[in-house]
């Protein structure tokens, strides 16, 4: 009998080879949350650079009140789906805040942000449609449209032209068009050209757009709403699905849409018609940081002041950076190799990044994934970049420890 598992050997394989010698990230556990910043990991006081916790939200006091008087009520879940026993008073309260949030005429609440993509995904698009995805969307955009039955279409990263090429042979073709970006990508950071995006499907006829806004949720815009809002181009998005694990401090995802039909998905959106619903506590939390986000100018400004301190000292020390600065600082490391013993060593020394490996990356990276919290101080951000001077002068990486930048 064949081994059930056999197929995945080879990368088995690379595994006990990369880590065969000290931890792994599936090893990591933080025996001690102190705050939004930092942790305890393996009895070491660790500063946590690599949480998405890009407002600090986690430990809002508002939220935690509201949380516990949720959880005091509705007890800690609700045992149900949506459409069976799990929508409470509290999800359609939810929605309704989403609506006035993003100022749109349906919300759809689900139970992560990964089920929300897999959900609207698996189902807007029927086997005479096309979607065109973004080659570098997450892996949940890739497993909603491989569970649709429409024709995938995979065009060059944030590639305004390589759109336009595609849906120009597709012109004629009867059928829907869905065009799929995210605001921010998560493993290297950086900021898709909406607007260059919006222009190609103004081209064309039966042609929709869809943003995962995860990362750009309460990271850009003046009220928080992504980079839609940033670029003046929320008019010309069709439907946008977002997390609430990120900047929202919690867990669950949505979709919002000003599609007249939009009602429709909660009849035939299997990942919503099937799952249980978000918890009471968890929902309270997440309508409570939500009017948080729409309040945090403030919040976001010291966000960017923190990606530019860190994103300009690394650079500074001769890292390679894999985008411009935002609140996801990736340094590109050699190899695999490398960048195990970089992220070993971080760890060991107090910092705690996210370790990211081929094929999970784009262009084949090996990286240290950062990403920064409003809450981080200037001198926490100094104490990380330190660090990374250190491990990175013991790996060879650079030459010799440089003049760093000054604290901002």
């Amino acid at each position: 009998m064949a081994d059930l598992f056999a197929r995945f050997a080879p990368l088995m394989a690379q595994r006990d080879q990369l880590f065969a010698e000290g931890r792994d990230p599936f090893s990591v556990q933080m025996t001690e949350v102190l705050s939004q910043t930092e942790a305890v990991i393996g009895n070491r006081r660790t500063i946590l650079v690599g949480t998405n916790n890009y407002l600090g939200l986690t430990f809002a006091p508002e939220a935690l009140a509201a949380a516990h008087e949720a959880l005091d009520a509705g007890g800690t879940g609700t045992t149900g789906s949506r459409v069976a026993n799990g929508t409470y008073a509290g999800h359609a309260e939810l929605e309704a805040t989403l609506r006035d949030f993003y100022g749109t005429k349906h919300a759809m609440v689900f139970s992560t942000g990964f089920l929300a993509n897999l959900g609207v995904l698996s189902t807007l698009m029927g086997p005479d449609d096309f979607i065109l995805m973004d080659a570098d969307c997450h892996a949940s955009i890739y497993d909603g449209v491989r569970a649709s039955s429409a024709q995938i279409i995979r065009f060059k990263h944030n590639d305004a032209a390589d759109l336009d090429k595609r849906l120009a042979r597709l012109a004629d073709k009867p059928g829907n068009k869905l065009i799929v970006i995210e605001g921010i990508y998560s493993m290297l950071g950086d900021i898709a050209p909406i607007k260059d995006f919006v222009a190609v499907k103004k081209k064309y006829e039966n042609v929709y757009l869809l943003s995962d806004e995860a990362h750009s949720l309460g990271v850009l815009g003046k009220f928080g709403r992504g980079l839609p809002e940033q670029e003046g181009v929320e008019d010309d998005v069709d439907f946008i699905v977002g997390t609430f694990s990120k900047s929202v401090g919690t867990v669950g995802g949505f979709c919002v849409s000003n599609h007249p039909q939009f009602e429709i998905l909660r009849l035939v959106c299997r990942a919503y018609v099937f799952t249980a619903s978000l918890p009471p506590a968890v929902i309270a939390a997440a309508n409570v940081n939500l009017g948080l986000v729409k309040k945090g100018g403030a919040l976001r400004a010291r966000l960017q002041r923190n990606a530019q301190q860190l994103h300009a000292g690394l650079s500074e020390l001769g890292l390679k950076i894999a985008s411009n600065a935002s609140p996801v600082v990736a340094v590109v490391a050699p190899d695999p190799q490398v960048a195990v013993a970089f992220w070993r060593g971080l760890l060991d020394a107090g910092v705690y990044v996210n370790l990211a490996l081929p094929p999970a990356t784009p262009y084949g990276y090996s990286l240290l994934r950062a990403s920064l919290c409003a809450a981080h101080t200037e001198e926490q951000i100094d104490e990380v970049i330190g660090i990374f001077r250190d491990v990175a002068t013991s790996l060879g990486l650079i030459d010799a420890p440089r003049k760093r930048v000054a604290a901002r």
